[in-house]
């Protein structure tokens, strides 16, 4: 091996295995399903136009072909179907472990194919972006529902609302403590009153910090209503979200919430 390429890759273990030490999260070891996953999580900023059709042919042709090559999947990409900043493209990126997430980069730019089927968008000008801006988050899978869960019609290509809702807290104590309320028994409530999860995290690095963000999808928005009433309305959750220490006066600071819609590319 040459001294540069040995520098280089040396750097790259060292660099993620001080970020693994700094998250004081175990990477997880592919085919040990009690490890839990990272997630990054894309928004790519567009202009209305063409870079639209520019972007999606990025992702189906050359970005999710690359990263799946690589051993990650699956992708999911949506798109702002209730919410602010349109156009804005959510891309959800699963990785097994922080190595994973930390040379995911280098390991799909390398890739013959999706240099040559990603030209336009790669090598767009300055004078004509493919993107205004992308903002990125890396959180950690929730011990309660530690691998992403892909909705059966993502498959069968059927129509489907995703919902995508970040939990902010006054303190990090605090947001210990909601995950805490979601892994001994909110998630378990959730999935009896009909509340599909895709994935809970924990944000490592982000904005709105600290937080914590999860994903549910939705046949429709009449069922999304239907499901959260049955939730509300629960028994056992009224007991739970009153428990002293639970209570959202004590722990959450701010929810919000955005609808997104799977392009017809999107693995989830």
């Amino acid at each position: 091996m040459k001294r540069r390429e040995f520098l280089r890759s040396s750097c790259v273990v060292t660099g993620v295995a001080g970020l693994a030490s700094l998250l004081e999260c175990s990477a997880a070891t592919p085919g040990d399903k009690s490890s839990r996953e990272f997630y990054e999580l894309r928004l790519y900023h567009l202009r209305r136009g063409s870079k639209q059709k520019v972007f999606d042919d990025f992702y189906s042709e050359a970005a999710i072909p690359a990263m799946n090559r690589a051993g990650i999947g699956p992708i999911g990409v949506f798109n702002v179907a209730y919410g602010p900043d349109s156009p804005t493209m959510y891309v959800l990126i699963p990785h097994q472990s922080i190595d994973s997430f930390g040379t995911a980069l280098d390991r799909v730019r390398s890739d013959a194919g999706y240099q040559k089927a990603g030209a336009e968008f790669i090598n767009a000008p300055a004078t004509d972006p493919s993107y205004v801006r992308v903002e990125s988050s890396l959180l950690v899978a929730f011990e309660g529902i530690a691998k992403l869960e892909a909705p059966a019609a993502a498959k069968e290509r059927k129509p489907r609302l995703f919902e995508l809702r970040t939990y902010e807290s006054h303190s990090k104590k605090a947001n210990k403590k909601k995950i805490e309320m979601f892994n001994n028994g909110e998630i378990a409530i959730f999935r009896r009153t009909g509340l599909q999860p895709v994935f809970f995290g924990e944000t490592l690095i982000g904005t709105k910090m600290p937080n914590l963000t999860y994903m549910l999808v939705f046949e429709s928005m009449a069922a999304r209503e239907k499901n959260w009433g049955v939730f509300a309305s629960d028994p056992e959750w009224k007991k739970l979200s009153g428990t002293p220490g639970y209570t959202d006066a004590e722990i959450v600071t701010n929810i919000s919430n955005i609808f997104l819609r799977p392009t017809a590319y999107s693995q989830i």
